[in-house]
């Protein structure tokens, strides 16, 4: 078990007083199995009025209604929490479901529902030829297949830090070449499905061992990160992040899963003001371990 602090600082500036549209904030886990909850804590400037609910896929979400205007909005979250290891990489798949191609049970696929289609066209083909580039025989491992789509995006393709909003698309991705820890969680996700898996969208932290001193440092840390949910019948969703070839990697932090990265906004919300108020945002994200002190 590790207990880490997560401080995510959001900061909206604007050159006059704003009003601000209501706010919806994505940035409380739910307790699991793996992930418990120790404390969370809200920060607001100028202060505004909470009220939580559970969307759709059942992840926490503050709506904030701000009564003030203000030249500047400042978003804080602090959560302390403890992530539970899974124990390693070895996971206990259904036996029909260790070699693909499989089929999930009539259940499953109910379940599963769009999360099983892709999203997004592909008129050409690209996606479709990407995913399939990883079968060399078949039947094949199951496992060994999302492994090699896994690592074969890191690989493949130039990390890139983007500051636009949106997702690119997995064509975009495939054209150019580069992509955000967002952008290739979707490339992931959508050449699974292609393949018939299920697979979902995460959006939460990364710690970065590094910082510890205990391991080469990870892409992604500093900020939220994204990465991609695959079901496997017997293991249940499975980690993968190919920004940096991790698989269930007890780093990860997850905040909320959702069916496409449009649905997984960390901070969403408008202002109204003259044109030419808005000056700029900066995040700042910061994720630390609590080291026990040594025996003696």
């Amino acid at each position: 078990m590790q207990t880490l602090t997560v401080r995510h600082v959001t900061q909206y500036n604007y050159a006059n007083p704003v009003t601000f549209q209501p706010h919806r904030l994505m940035l409380r886990p739910r307790d699991s199995h793996d992930l418990r909850l120790v404390d969370a804590e809200l920060i607001l400037s100028p202060p505004g009025h909470v009220r939580w609910l559970h969307d759709v896929f059942g992840n926490s979400v503050a709506i904030v209604d701000f009564a003030e205007p203000a030249s500047e909005l400042r978003i804080e979250s602090v959560l302390t929490l403890e992530r539970y290891g899974t124990g390693g990489l070895s996971f206990e798949l259904d036996e029909a479901a260790k070699t693909y191609p499989f089929v999930y049970s009539t259940e499953d696929r109910t379940d599963l529902g769009r999360m099983l289609e892709c999203h997004y066209a592909d008129p050409q083909g690209e996606l479709a030829a990407f995913a399939q580039s990883f079968i060399a025989t078949r039947p094949t491992d199951t496992m060994a297949l999302l492994t090699d789509i896994n690592n074969g995006i890191k690989a493949r393709f130039a990390y890139q830090v983007r500051n636009e909003q949106g997702t690119q698309t997995p064509q975009e991705t495939l054209r150019l070449g580069s992509g955000s820890c967002r952008d290739f969680a979707l490339l992931l996700i959508e050449a699974a499905r292609s393949l018939g898996f299920g697979a979902r969208f995460v959006t939460g932290y990364l710690y970065d061992p590094a910082l510890d001193g205990d391991d080469a440092g990870v892409v992604g840390a500093g900020a939220t990160h994204a990465w991609a949910d695959i079901y496997l019948p017997g293991a249940g969703w499975v980690e993968f992040d190919p920004t940096n070839g991790i698989i269930a990697g007890d780093n990860l932090i997850r905040i909320a899963v959702t069916r496409d990265p449009a649905q997984a906004v960390p901070v969403g919300g408008g202002f109204t003001g003259m044109l030419g108020d808005y000056l700029g945002m900066t995040v700042d994200v910061s994720v630390r371990s609590h080291r026990l002190p040594m025996a003696a």
